[in-house]
């Protein structure tokens, strides 16, 4: 095993660079400098992306990347662009004179050395062919989770040994797309990130939250192998000729005569959704036609006029006659043709659609763009807009929307997307900031250690701090008795810390590191004395584990402990309600209807576990049994309450033979400590406490009064709380800082407790 220090600092992923020395001054001396400091970056990473604003130069940054590789491969370099953009590589290539061998290539019979451009549609045409790396042009095609395309790229550039995927900067809110890009770049695949950072959320379908816990390790990985830049300052340079132009939007709303409507209602209806959009769109098409008409005829400046459907754009043409169009339905060369008219300036107007246009497009020579009407696609919008309002325009860019009084709906959810898009893309370069800068001007710091802070008090020691770290300081054969839940693998994480065994990529990480505990615990615990672990099995997901079903986290944990000289000695089953866990899971094996249409689906409920494993007694040593008079009285009822009904008690025998039973079916499950006071605000979600019931029987049975109980994983105080009720003394590590405030209340209340007698629970035991 690795020391401990190095295994936690190995939890913090990274992506392995791939590439080959290359320094700022091996770089085109025609890109700014901290373009140069970013080739030269992606160049050492060998597979990455640049996530740069529209207007900070990809394209020559792609080219040089694209030209150091091929004159270290010596294979040819293919950069694949959208449609229309490939010419538009050539001219930035002459402009920078990029000193390779460079040509737009229609199927492979035409690939040669140097650098080799073509359009993302004729992919299918270069099979075969070793390239020594590829660049994806406006990368943000991988977007589509299960896209074709998507996926035609993963495969067909899987052994390709250097990558680069550059585009502006990806949706702050798709992290699927980041996740995309990681797996086109061969640096993890989407599955494995999900697994890692994400939580799946049981409400919607194939959608994932990132762990608030998690964010500073995410963007961190991130930044180990993409760039993400608003302007030069985020990587220390000057922003002079970097400001953009102002942006002016102006929304005309026309009214449309009744008579165009059809069907009973008198009116349109004000609102929208995305199925009932291209009806109220195809009732106002014409005079949302003219009006855009007016505006573009009344004018002697170049537009761009963006639709979103066919019979929105012929009505355009129509009423536009010195407009070229570029739609879907034409032959690439057409579209190619017409692009590059409106580009070079041939062509004053033209018309065109987001999906065929948006991307890739250097359009400063036009600061004038007019849509009609719009989707609910932000996305569509604004890459429109930033066509024409990007780094190099000198214009205030003016874009007017003309839509109908039945559209307001959309206007608004699009305005709505568009200041919540912003403030995540800020949220998002701020978090990969300070990373890429250590990246790409020097290598990481080690991350520093947190000494775990100390509290006293009668009876309990609690420590604020990782459990591993605890548990070593403790003297060898001095725990009575360990119980406690841990960390169901990285199912729930409560710590943005490494230390946090939650924070682990899946279950192997998460044994791995477990198993430092496990070991110490084994090290601090008296001879012939026993641990005692709650838990139960995981499910799996389709979405990270190729098939739901259920993990055997249980048997993980004894074959651990087994492993580490502990012997396996008891199980107790804790019966659960199948639905309740219905009601907290969403999960369909449960459901009734699943169960009817095909009960191979259908499963049973998941009950919990109570592990209990034995430091064995080596030759020579003496036990220290755990006993009481066989005629002790106990108390049938719950710890920390009073029951009414003082003479309700039964005997030894009979409380056994409950304790006794390999299925504990009366376990209250809402007997716990209040925990929602100690919930942080960045807890996504919160398993319960340990029941009182569970701890109670544990330390009754297999701790003598004066013992010291360990809890590894406090929480909120759960087991220090019955064991020192019982007369016990306990030892405690907490990472969560809002959770130990929590449970030195509780400890606190205990021994108070404990010492008034108040509650009359173990009387006739003194601490």
């Amino acid at each position: 095993m690795k020391d401990y220090a190095t295994f936690i600092e190995s939890k913090h992923v990274a992506a392995e660079p791939m590439g080959f020395d290359c320094t700022a001054a091996d770089v085109n001396p025609k890109l700014f400098g901290w373009q140069r400091d970013i080739v030269a970056w992606a160049v050492r990473t060998g597979r990455a992306a640049i996530f740069a604003e529209c207007g900070l130069g990809k394209t020559p940054m792609q080219l040089e990347w694209a030209r150091i590789v091929y004159q270290h491969t010596r294979k040819p370099i293919l950069i694949l662009t959208p449609l229309a953009v490939a010419p538009q590589t050539l001219a930035e290539a002459a402009k920078f004179n990029i000193d390779a061998p460079i040509r737009i290539v229609r199927d492979g019979s035409e690939v040669g050395d140097g650098i080799n451009v073509t359009n993302y549609e004729s992919l299918h045409k270069f099979d075969g062919i070793d390239f020594g790396g590829v660049v994806l042009d406006e990368s943000s095609i991988l977007k589509a989770f299960m896209g074709k395309m998507r996926t035609q790229l993963i495969q067909r550039f899987a052994s390709t040994p250097y990558r680069l995927a550059c585009t502006a900067t990806p949706a702050p809110n798709d992290h699927m797309e980041l996740g995309n890009h990681s797996e086109f770049l061969g640096v993890m695949k989407i599955f494995e990130m999900t697994a890692r950072w994400f939580i799946n959320d049981y409400n919607q379908a194939a959608k994932f939250t990132l762990k608030k816990h998690g964010e500073q390790d995410f963007w961190k990985w991130v930044a180990s192998w993409a760039v993400s830049i608003a302007k030069p300052s985020d990587l220390g340079a000057s922003d002079e000729g970097y400001d953009l132009p102002p942006l002016n939007v102006e929304t005309i709303t026309v009214p449309v005569p009744v008579e165009v409507f059809v069907g009973d209602a008198l009116f349109a209806s004000g609102d929208m959704s995305a199925t009932t959009m291209h009806a109220e769109k195809r009732r106002s098409t014409d005079v949302r036609a003219d009006r855009i008409a007016e505006i573009v005829n009344g004018s002697s400046e170049a537009w761009a006029v963006w639709c979103d459907s066919n019979y929105e754009a012929d009505a355009l043409v129509a009423r536009i006659p010195d407009a070229v169009e570029v739609r879907g339905d034409m032959k690439d060369d057409e579209r190619a043709r017409n692009m590059a008219a409106f580009t070079n300036g041939a062509a004053r107007v033209i018309v065109t659609k987001p999906e065929i246009a948006g991307f890739g497009l250097n359009w400063q020579h036009c600061h004038n763009a007019a849509f009609i009407g719009l989707s609910f696609s932000f996305e569509r919008f604004y890459q429109a807009v930033r066509r024409h309002w990007r780094f190099g325009q000198v214009s205030p860019v003016r874009c007017v929307i003309v839509q109908s009084d039945g559209e307001a709906a959309i206007s608004k959810v699009i305005n709505a997307k568009s200041v919540q898009h912003e403030m995540m893309k800020s949220n998002m370069n701020a978090a990969m900031k300070e990373c890429q800068l250590m990246n790409i001007y020097g290598s990481s710091k080690p991350l520093a250690r947190f000494t775990p802070i100390k509290h006293e008090g009668d009876g309990w020691t609690l420590y604020h701090g990782d459990c591993v770290d605890v548990v070593s300081s403790l003297p060898s054969d001095s725990l009575g008795l360990s119980v406690y839940s841990p960390p169901f693998s990285n199912l729930y994480t409560y710590n943005s810390s490494m230390a946090d065994m939650g924070n682990s990529a899946d279950d192997e990480e998460f044994m791995q590191h477990y198993r430092y505990l496990v070991r110490e615990k084994y090290r601090a615990t008296i001879p012939g004395r026993l641990t005692v672990v709650h838990c139960k099995d995981l499910p799996k997901f389709k979405y990270k584990d190729g098939a739901a079903g259920i993990s055997d986290f249980s048997g993980g944990i004894i074959k651990l402990h087994e492993e580490e000289g502990w012997h396996y000695h008891s199980r107790v089953t804790i019966w659960k309600n199948p639905v309740t866990e219905m009601q907290r899971t969403k999960s369909h094996g449960l459901l009734h209807k699943v169960l009817c249409k095909d009960s191979t689906n259908s499963r049973q409920a998941m009950p919990d576990y109570l592990l209990i494993f034995r430091k064995m007694l080596k030759d020579g040593e003496e036990a220290t049994p755990v006993c009481g008079p066989s005629e002790l009285v106990r108390f049938d009822r719950y710890v920390g309450t009073d029951k009414p009904g003082g003479d309700a008690r039964g005997y030894s025998i009979n409380v056994w033979q409950r304790y006794a039973s390999p299925v504990w079916f009366d376990i209250d499950q809402s007997n716990t400590l209040n925990y929602r006071q100690a919930k942080g605000e960045d807890d996504v979600k919160h398993i319960c406490p340990l029941q009182l019931d569970v701890i109670e029987r544990a330390v009754e049975l297999w701790s003598n009064p004066g013992d010291l109980v360990l809890s590894p994983f406090t929480g909120i105080g759960s087991e220090g709380y019955v064991s020192l009720l019982a007369g016990r003394k306990f030892v405690g590590a907490e990472l969560k800082e809002e959770y130990v405030g929590e449970a030195i209340k509780h400890l606190g209340q205990a021994v108070a407790k404990r010492d008034s007698a108040q509650s009359g629970l173990f009387a006739d035991v003194k601490p």
